[in-house]
């Protein structure tokens, strides 16, 4: 990813992002997160949090952190 943001992710299913983002950005963890689950609040530059929804469709732009 050249931004902290990889825009073109929401709506894909929660895999394939994941795929995505550790292949364009090998030094990054994604991680899946139902909507609604609470997360580790310190921002760690080599984790981006993917924000599913019950269907396990990106709902939020993920971002590194």
């Amino acid at each position: 990813m050249s931004s902290c943001e990889e825009t073109g992710l929401v709506g894909v299913q929660g895999e394939v992002a994941v795929e995505t983002i550790e292949r364009e950005n090998p030094s990054l963890n994604a991680i899946i997160v139902p909507e609604g689950s609470g997360v580790i609040l310190n921002v760690d530059c080599s984790r981006v949090w993917v924000w599913v929804n019950a269907k396990n469709i990106v709902k939020k732009t993920p971002v590194i952190g």
